[in-house]
């Protein structure tokens, strides 16, 4: 229903549109500075918008080309092309790597004309054109899930491994396990758009370039758009950025300046044509190409795509209950669409590309926007996403004659149809904010799997009910079944307790509370003598290395051995179930902070760990986990509803549990990461540390997500009680981009460059593994570092898909 209301609406504006520019007798005489309805005084204004950009080097130049209708009002050159190995200005037939843009111009296009000459349906499943894609529950993703990157597969395939080859990335992604179903969750993938370029191939006959060529560019008189530009053209390609032929991110030996190779390290590997990146083109024919999309798929008497394929793919496709919006292929209103501006009316359309392009185009208007860049020359550290939304916000302020039916785009955007209340769905409309954790999906119950057990509770502080009752409380009062002792894990029951946990009894039950971290790890026969049941209830953070998974697993070993039933009341993974990162350490070197070979941040829930656990591992344990009710994996613990509650003591709050799994990583080494201080894992800092070198090398390294200052801090307690420490506090500001493990090895590998004599690296080997301080020793890049991690990510991926409970 959203869809057809919204196509209606099209066709409104475009009538509407089409009798306001064609109105015989009623056009009013055009005054100076007004050209196609634009008023080229206020649209000057983007002068000094990219001016002042280019002075605070986010970009070295750039072309912009705004068109109104089939007539071009303005294009313009700014800065340089190069800045080395030597300076060139920018013109306006610059040709550029256009990266994702690649996805609409060439990919979508080419699909949408398969798609009307009824060659391929978008429900038709990829595996029916690429059978081994269908392995791995990826049988059920089809057509239409890649065009709207709902299909559950990751944003890219690894490249820590040095694979080449086309055939060798769809083998890969033949390989991938979802992190989703299909349908569920928008993840932006680079593997959609390969996959359906190699469907356009295989549909076609003939590869990307050559259909896109044939069929879309040459009709268009898109004379400089291509894959793999010739040689002829490379004085007028702007170059990207120094890179290794093969590598990502782009450190390392044999670095080449890229001009004319493709900058996105997957379609490189690929030999330059990919259907998500790969394409080279110039504003002057991408201008073209949106008067041929506002001209309903026809320019110069040659038609590419037909009226209703044109409002098929621009039209919104995401699944209705989505809070991010796409066409087929195509940007309406996500994260990722900046480059829309202020002012432009929501229901226009778009994509960018990572080198610094983009394309917006409003049909409503008949406005369109190109913007093309480099500004990941000549190092990768250019930042045109604030500048292309002021940009388009500038053009759209310059629109005059906007059709009186402005209104009817944005009322079909905003229609009864969107959601039950009449509005476009949000967060609010999804299950988040009303998660129910295991004790209360019990209670619910009636507490089925413990009727007539006589029962061991092992919980501390953390198990608590939604209502802030513990579930000690809980299971002491109901009816059915008799609570006959407490275990104690790391923290104490009451989670106060940086030292050994002593058996004790607890004043409101007089339950006895046997520790599980003092003289033994493991419940002995005399403290399980008369179980019948064990109950796990603990808070984990989402790291390998937090000793409560640990406690769960050597409990549930003890129980196996003693036909004991355990059953695990299942939390929510406060920073998030979808993010896997970090190494997997050797069977060696497992020990508690390590249960089994498994990365730094897992991305399992406690019941899922638990049922991995006792597969895996071979527990045999009578396992029942009681399920958390509205959580799905991409929530944060705030989406939740839930109260914090801190796990451990200095586990404050989710600024800290975000940085923990790099933080707390490297804190075995010899440096305080702010125990003893108002905001532990949030600083780090040491005596001999020099606080506004190390900020300065980390700030250098431009990480996602994160920014560093350097500080002074006394902790009260813990290491370095007492003593003054420099170091650097860690300012988190896109959690979303955040990289933890990332974070931590760039802290090691930072700390040893600059204090190799006093940073006690071989204790970072702790929680990191040995394999990791032998690549820090040897003074390979944190990227590089990174980036070996990749296989053994990929294998736990693959190991817990069979293990997962939520989707």
């Amino acid at each position: 229903m959203r869809s057809s209301r919204f196509a209606f609406a099209i066709l409104l504006v475009a009538a509407a549109s089409a009798a306001f520019l064609q109105a015989s007798g009623q056009k009013p005489a055009p005054r100076p500075g007004l050209v196609a309805g634009v008023d080229l005084a206020r649209l000057a204004e983007v002068d000094r918008v990219i001016d002042q950009a280019i002075a605070d080097r986010q970009l070295p130049g750039a072309v912009l080309l705004v068109g109104r209708g089939q007539q071009v009002v303005f294009q313009k050159a700014y800065g340089r092309r190069a800045v080395a190995p030597s300076v060139e200005a920018m013109t306006l037939d610059t040709i550029f790597d256009m990266a994702s843009v690649t996805k609409v111009v060439a990919t979508t296009t080419s699909v949408m004309i398969l798609l009307q000459e009824g060659r391929i349906r978008l429900n038709d499943r990829v595996a029916s054109f690429i059978p081994d894609f269908g392995r791995y529950g990826k049988g059920e993703i089809t057509v239409r899930h890649l065009l709207t990157h709902v299909s559950g597969l990751r944003p890219d395939v690894d490249l820590g491994e040095p694979w080449v080859g086309y055939e060798k990335a769809i083998a890969l992604a033949a390989e991938e396990v979802p992190t989703t179903a299909p349908g569920e969750r928008f993840v932006y993938s680079d593997i959609n758009f390969f996959l359906l370029g190699e469907i356009v191939a295989r549909v076609s006959g003939m590869p990307l370039d050559r259909f896109a060529r044939e069929r879309i560019f040459l009709p268009l008189g898109m004379k400089d758009t291509t894959f793999n530009p010739p040689d002829a053209l490379r004085p007028r390609i702007a170059p990207t950025q120094l890179c290794t032929p093969y590598g990502w991110p782009c450190d390392g030996p044999d670095q080449i300046m890229l001009r004319g190779m493709v900058h996105d390290p997957t379609a490189r590997r690929m030999g330059g044509v990919a259907g998500h990146a790969g394409l080279f083109s110039t504003a002057a024919d991408l201008a073209r190409y949106c008067r041929m999309v506002l001209s309903g798929g026809r320019l110069d008497g040659a038609r590419v795509l037909s009226p209703l394929t044109v409002l098929k793919m621009t039209s919104p496709a995401s699944p209705a209950s989505h809070f991010s919006v796409r066409s087929l292929g195509w940007d309406i209103d996500t994260s990722y669409s900046s480059n829309r501006g202020e002012l432009l009316p929501v229901g226009s359309f778009g994509h960018t590309g990572f080198t610094g392009t983009s394309l917006w185009i409003d049909p409503l208007t008949e406005t369109f926007v190109v913007f093309l860049s480099n500004r990941v020359h000549p190092d990768g550290k250019g930042d045109v996403t604030p500048l292309r939304a002021r940009v388009a916000t500038v053009v759209a302020a310059a629109l005059e004659r906007v059709p009186d039916a402005a209104n009817v785009r944005q009322r079909a955007w905003t229609g009864t149809d969107f959601g039950a209340a009449g509005t476009v769905p949000t967060r609010d409309d999804a299950p988040a904010g009303r998660t129910l954790s295991g004790i209360d999906a019990l209670r619910a119950n009636n507490f089925a799997p413990l009727q007539g057990k006589r029962v061991g509770l092992v919980t501390n502080h953390t198990g608590l009910s939604r209502t802030g009752e513990s579930t000690i409380d809980v299971l002491a009062a109901a009816k059915g079944l008799t609570l006959v002792a407490l275990f104690s894990p790391e923290h104490g029951i009451r989670g106060t307790l940086d030292d050994k946990v002593a058996a004790s009894a607890d004043e409101k039950t007089g339950l006895p509370i046997h520790s599980l971290y003092g003289e033994t790890r493991r419940p002995t026969d005399q403290m399980l003598d008369g179980i019948d049941t064990l109950v796990i209830d603990l808070q984990d953070v989402g790291v390998r290395f937090y000793t409560y998974i640990t406690t769960m697993a050597y409990v549930m070993e003890e129980a196996a051995k003693r036909k004991i039933g355990v059953v695990v009341l299942d939390r929510v993974n406060p920073i998030g179930g979808v993010q896997i990162e970090g190494p997997i350490v050797d069977e060696g070197e497992l020990a508690f902070t390590a249960y089994m070979p498994m990365p730094i941040r897992h991305g399992l829930t406690m019941g899922e760990l638990a049922t991995l656990f006792n597969a895996e591992r071979k527990i045999g344990a009578d396992l029942t986990v009681v399920k958390l009710e509205h959580w799905t994996r991409d929530a944060w613990f705030e989406d939740t509803g839930l109260p914090w509650v801190n796990p451990s003591p200095n586990m404050r709050n989710m600024v800290a549990a975000s940085l923990y799994p790099g933080v707390g990583a490297i804190e075995a080494s010899n440096i305080s990461v702010g125990r003893g201080t108002d905001t532990p894992f949030e600083q780090i800092g040491a005596p001999w540390i020099d606080g506004p070198a190390l900020a300065a090398e980390l700030n250098r390294r431009n990480l996602p997500g994160v920014r560093f200052y350097p500080v002074r801090f006394t902790p009260a307690s813990s290491r370095f009680a007492g003593d003054a420490c420099q170091g650097v506090f860690i300012v988190v500001t896109d959690r979303a981009r955040l990289r933890p493990v990332r974070l931590g090895i760039e802290l090691a590998v930072a700390l040893f460059r600059l204090h190799p004599d006093a940073f006690d690296v071989e204790r970072v080997g702790r929680l990191f593994g040995a394999d990791t301080v032998r690549r820090i020793r040897l003074g390979l890049e944190a990227s590089e570092i990174a980036a070996s991690w990749s296989r053994a990510e990929a294998r736990w991926r693959a190991m817990r898909a069979a293990h997962l409970l939520y989707r």
